[in-house]
C-alpha cells in the first residue's frame, strides 16, 4: 500500500477537529460546525474548480461531523468524484466516505458501480482492495446483482494478487449473507475449494470462511473440501511454531486458521476414508497433548489461542461422536477446566460437557465429575456459570444418581436467580417423574418443589402430579396423607391448595378413617384457605366440596351452608355464583345414586407426551436440550390440563371483573392519548386498541408473555423486580424476510428512572433482537412509561400476507407501546402479628 506523503496531513482538517475539541459546550460546537457547513457549501458551489487535495479535505471534514451526530445533505457528487482520481489517499477518502454516508438505495449507486468496476479492472491492487472492501461495507443487492458473477473471477484468478484473493473471498461471504440467492458459486465451487491448498496462509482462511458458510448452505457441492482440510490442518498442527512465523500468535501456530478449519469439518460426518479418518483422529490427539504440556508462556493471549483451538476440537470431537477415546479424553481435559480460576473456561467446560453427557461413550466419564458440578453450583459468583452447571446435572442424571442430584437442585432452588427458577423447577419435576423408582419420593419432590418455589411452578407441574396420582393407585393413599399434612402449614402457596383440594376431593375418603384427618377436618382445613386463594383456584375447591358431598354425607348440610351464603350465591365472579347456584341444587335434588353416578371418581388419564418437556424445550429454544433426556421408553407421559369435561375445571370466565378493568383501562388510554398525530396512528394492519389493552391487562400479574405483535413486528418482555429496582429484557422479531433498516427505539416516563441500552439499527429477516431496560422507582406514579419504536423496512418487504406488501413496503414505521410496569410490580411483602395488622388497619380507618 503506499505511504501516505507530507503533503497529505491536511492541516485545515487538524485545525478544525482541535477547535471542536476546545469548545467549551454544546452551542458552541454546533455553531463552529454550522460555520465549517457553510465554508464546505460555498466551496463546492464556488465558480472555481477544486483540485483533489481540496475536496479530499472537505469530504473528510463533512465525515467527521457525521461522525459527530450531525445530518449532512450534501458532499455526496464530491466524494463519489474522489473516486476517480490516481492518488491513493484521495479514492480511499472517497470510498470511505460512501461506505459510512451513502444509502443503499440513493440515486449515486449508479456511479459509484461504475467507479468500482473501473477500479476492478485496472489490476492495481491496491484499487481492487479498496473497491471490494466498499462492496463488502454497503453489502446492498443492487451492488451484488452488479457484482456478484465478477467477484467470483477475480477470486479464482491464477494472476490475482494474494491481498486482493483474500478481499474478494471475504466480499463474496458478506454477499452471500445479504443476497444468497445472487452468488452463483456452481460454476466456481471446486476452484474455491483449491484454495485451501494455497501457499498464502491468509488466503486459506478467507476462504475457509467462506466455504464454511457455503457448505452450511449446499453441503453436497463442497465435500471435496473435508479431505483438503484435514491435510491442511494436519500440516498446522505437526508444525512448530517457527515454521509458521508470520502466523504464530504468541507460540499457537495460526490458531483462527485453525479454528476455522474444525468449524468447517463439522458440517460433515466424520470421513468414510479410512486413511483420512485415520489423520484426522491424529490430529485431534495431537491437540489434546499439546493442552497437557505446560504453556511456553504465561500471557493471556497464549492461553486464549491454546484454548480457542482446543475447545473447537472438542466440539468436533462431540459433533463425530464415534471415537471413545476421543469423547473419554476430551472429557477428562473439560473436568480440568472446572475448576480453573478463569470464569470463561469454566462456562465454556460446562457447556462443553453437556453436550457429552448426551453421548454413550462419554455419559459415565461425566458422571465422575458430579462433585466438582455441585460445588460449583453452590461457590460459584457468575449466575451464567451456575446456570450452566444445573444443566449439566440436568443432563448426566441417571437412576444411580437423580435422588442426590434432585436433592441439590431443590437446595440451590431456594438462592437461585430469579431469571432460572422456572428452568429449573420444570428441571426437577421432569427428572423426579423419569426416574422415580417409589413414586412416594415423587410426590414428596413435587410438594417440596411447590413449597420452595410455588411461584415458579407452572400449570403443567401440579397437572402432572395429578395425572400420575390418579393412574397409579398405590401411591393414592400417600398422596391424600401427604397433601394433608403440607396443607396445615399456616402459609400455603395457591398451587398447593389446588393440588390438595384435587387430591382431597378425590382420595380424602383413603384417610378420613384417623381422627386427626376426619371429612370434616379436611373441609375445614380447605375452606380456611378459600379466602386467601384467587378466582381460578376457589372455583376448584367449590368442586372439591361437592365431591365431598359424594364421599362423606355427614358434612353435607355444612357444604351446604357455604354454597348458601351470599359471599358464594352472590359473588361479583360470574363462575363462581354459577357453580356455588348449581353445585348447591344437584346437593339437594339429586338422589344419593346420581350424585354418585356424576361425581364419580376421575378415570385414569391417558398417556401422553410430556407436556413439562414441551415446555422446556420452548423454553431452552431448538437444540438446547441433552439428547438423552428425549431417548428413553421410561419418558414422562401424558400432561395437558386434565380433561376439560371434568368437575375441576376452572375456566377464567371472570367476565365482569375483567370488563371493568378494561373500561377503566381504555378510559385512562383516552385521556392519556389525546390528539395522536397522524404521523403516529397505526398502519392499516397494526392490531386493535382494545387487543393491545388485553394483552397490557394480563400483564399485571405475570411478568413475561408478548406485549404486541402486527403483520411486521412482534415485541416480547421478560421482567423481574427486586424492592424498587427493575429489569425488563424487550424481544424485537422481525417477522418479515426482509431486513428493518434505522430501527431505534426510545422511552417516555415521567416519574420512573428509565435506562435504556442501545440497540442495533439493522434487524435481519426473520431474526430476533434484545434490548435491556433497567427500572427504578423513585416515587408513586400512575402513568406507565412509554416504548416508542421506528423503523423502516425496505421496499421490497415481504410479510406473511402478501397483501400488507405495498402498504408497509418504504414507510417509516412508528410504534408507541405502553410498557406494563405497575405499582403492583414494586411491592415488597410484610410480615407482621395478627395484633400490628389490626392496630395498623384501626389507624387507616381512623
Amino acid at each position: 500500500m503506499p505511504a501516505v506523503s507530507k503533503g497529505d496531513g491536511m492541516r485545515g482538517l487538524a485545525v478544525f477537529i482541535s477547535d471542536i475539541r476546545n469548545c467549551k459546550s454544546k452551542e458552541a460546537e454546533v455553531k463552529r460546525i454550522n460555520k465549517e457547513l457553510a465554508n464546505i457549501r460555498s466551496k463546492f458551489k464556488g465558480d472555481k474548480a477544486l483540485d483533489g487535495y481540496s475536496k479530499k479535505k472537505y469530504v473528510c471534514k463533512l465525515l467527521f461531523i457525521f461522525l459527530l451526530g450531525h445530518d449532512i445533505d450534501f458532499g455526496h457528487m464530491e466524494a463519489v468524484n474522489l473516486l476517480s482520481s490516481n492518488k491513493y489517499t484521495e479514492k480511499q477518502i472517497g470510498y470511505l466516505f460512501i461506505s459510512v454516508l451513502v444509502n443503499s438505495n440513493s440515486d449515486l449507486i449508479r456511479l459509484i458501480n461504475n467507479a468500482i468496476k473501473n477500479d476492478l479492472a485496472s489490476r492495481n491492487p491496491t484499487f481492487m482492495n479498496l473497491a471490494l472492501h466498499c462492496i463488502a461495507n454497503v453489502g446492498s443487492r443492487e451492488m451484488a446483482e452488479a457484482f456478484a458473477s465478477e467477484i467470483p473471477r477475480i477470486l479464482v484468478a491464477g494472476d490475482t494478487m494474494d491481498s486482493v484473493k483474500q478481499s474478494a473471498a471475504l466480499c463474496l461471504l458478506r454477499l452471500n449473507r445479504t443476497s444468497p440467492d445472487l452468488v452463483p458459486m456452481g460454476e466456481w465451487t471446486a476452484r474455491v475449494v483449491h484454495l485451501l491448498n494455497d501457499q498464502h496462509l491468509g488466503v486459506v482462511t478467507a476462504a475457509t470462511s467462506l466455504i464454511t458458510t457455503l457448505a452450511q448452505k449446499s453441503p453436497d457441492d463442497f465435500k471435496t473440501s473435508v479431505s483438503l482440510a484435514v491435510t491442511r490442518l494436519s500440516r498446522i498442527v505437526t508444525s512448530a511454531s517457527i515454521d509458521l512465523q508470520d502466523y504464530t500468535y504468541y507460540f499457537v501456530a495460526a490458531p483462527w486458521l485453525s479454528v476455522k478449519l474444525l468449524r468447517l469439518l463439522q458440517c460433515y460426518p466424520p470421513p468414510e476414508d479410512t486413511s483420512l479418518r485415520s489423520r484426522l483422529t491424529e490430529c485431534l490427539e495431537t491437540i489434546l497433548n499439546k493442552a497437557q504440556e505446560p504453556p511456553k508462556s504465561k500471557k493471556v493471549q497464549h492461553s486464549n489461542a491454546r484454548n480457542a483451538v482446543l475447545f473447537e476440537a472438542i466440539s468436533l470431537i462431540i459433533h463425530h461422536d464415534s471415537e471413545p477415546t476421543l469423547l473419554v479424553r476430551a472429557c477428562n481435559q473439560l473436568g480440568q477446566f472446572l475448576q480453573h480460576r478463569e470464569t470463561n473456561l469454566r462456562y465454556l467446560a460446562l457447556e462443553s460437557m453437556c453436550t457429552l453427557a448426551s453421548s454413550e461413550f462419554s455419559h459415565e466419564a461425566v458422571k465422575t465429575h458430579i462433585e466438582t458440578v455441585i460445588n460449583a453450583l453452590k461457590t460459584e459468583r457468575d449466575v451464567s456459570v451456575r446456570q450452566r452447571a444445573v444443566d449439566l446435572l440436568y443432563a448426566m442424571c441417571d437412576r444411580s444418581n437423580a435422588r442426590q442430584i434432585v436433592a441439590e437442585m431443590l437446595s440451590y432452588l431456594e438462592t437461585a436467580d430469579y431469571s432460572i427458577r422456572e428452568e429449573i423447577v420444570l428441571k426437577v419435576a421432569i427428572l423426579a417423574e423419569k426416574y422415580a423408582v417409589d413414586y412416594t419420593w415423587y410426590v414428596d419432590t413435587i410438594l417440596n418443589l411447590i413449597r420452595i418455589a410455588g411461584d415458579y411452578v407452572s400449570e403443567e407441574v401440579w397437572y402432572r402430579v395429578i395425572q400420575i396420582v390418579i393412574n397409579r393407585d398405590d401411591v393414592q393413599g400417600y398422596a391424600a396423607k401427604t397433601v394433608f399434612e403440607a396443607l396445615q402449614a399456616p402459609a400455603c402457596h395457591e398451587n398447593l391448595v389446588k393440588v390438595g383440594g384435587y387430591i382431597l376431593g378425590e382420595f380424602g375418603n383413603l384417610i378420613a378413617g384417623d381422627p386427626r384427618s376426619s371429612p370434616l377436618v379436611q373441609f375445614n382445613l380447605l375452606h380456611s384457605k378459600f379466602h386467601l386463594c384467587s378466582v381460578p383456584t376457589r372455583a376448584l375447591l367449590l368442586s372439591a366440596y361437592i365431591k365431598f358431598i359424594n364421599l362423606f354425607p355427614e358434612v353435607k348440610a355444612t357444604i351446604q351452608d357455604v354454597l348458601r351464603s351470599d359471599s358464594q350465591l352472590r359473588n361479583a365472579d360470574v363462575e363462581l355464583q354459577q357453580r356455588a347456584v348449581e353445585y348447591l341444587r344437584l346437593s339437594c335434588i339429586a338422589s344419593a345414586d346420581t350424585l354418585a353416578t356424576v361425581l364419580e371418581e376421575m378415570p385414569a388419564f391417558p398417556e401422553r407426551e410430556s407436556s413439562i418437556l414441551a415446555k422446556l424445550k420452548k423454553k431452552k429454544g431448538p437444540g438446547k436440550l441433552p439428547e438423552n433426556v428425549n431417548g428413553s421408553a421410561e419418558e414422562p407421559a401424558a400432561s395437558s390440563k386434565p380433561d376439560t369435561a371434568c368437575w375441576w375445571t376452572s375456566s377464567p370466565t371472570s367476565r365482569l371483573l375483567l370488563l371493568l378493568l378494561l373500561l377503566l383501562l381504555l378510559l385512562r388510554w383516552r385521556t392519556t392519548c389525546p390528539g395522536e398525530p397522524s404521523s403516529l396512528r397505526p398502519p392499516p394492519f397494526a392490531p386493535r386498541r382494545s387487543d393491545v389493552l388485553l394483552r397490557l391487562l394480563r400483564f399485571i400479574c405475570k411478568n413475561n408473555g408478548v406485549l404486541y405483535e402486527n403483520q411486521l413486528l412482534q415485541i416480547g418482555l421478560k421482567s423481574e423486580y427486586r424492592q424498587n429496582l427493575g429489569r425488563i429484557y424487550v424481544f424485537y422479531g422481525n417477522k418479515t424476510t426482509s431486513q428493518f433498516l434505522g430501527f431505534s427505539t426510545a422511552v417516555s416516563s415521567s416519574d420512573l428512572n428509565v435506562h435504556a441500552k442501545a440497540v442495533e439499527p439493522v434487524i435481519e429477516g426473520g431474526a430476533q433482537l434484545q434490548q435491556i431496560l433497567n427500572i427504578e422507582c423513585v416515587t408513586e406514579f400512575c402513568d406507565v412509561p412509554v416504548l416508542h419504536i421506528q423503523f423502516r423496512p425496505p421496499s421490497n418487504v415481504l410479510t406473511p400476507d402478501s397483501v400488507c406488501q405495498s402498504r408497509y413496503g418504504g414507510t417509516l414505521q412508528n410504534i408507541e407501546v405502553k410498557l406494563p410496569v405497575m405499582l403492583n410490580k414494586f411491592f415488597q411483602p410484610t410480615e407482621m402479628t395478627s395484633q400490628d395488622f389490626f392496630q395498623r388497619w384501626k389507624q387507616l380507618g381512623a
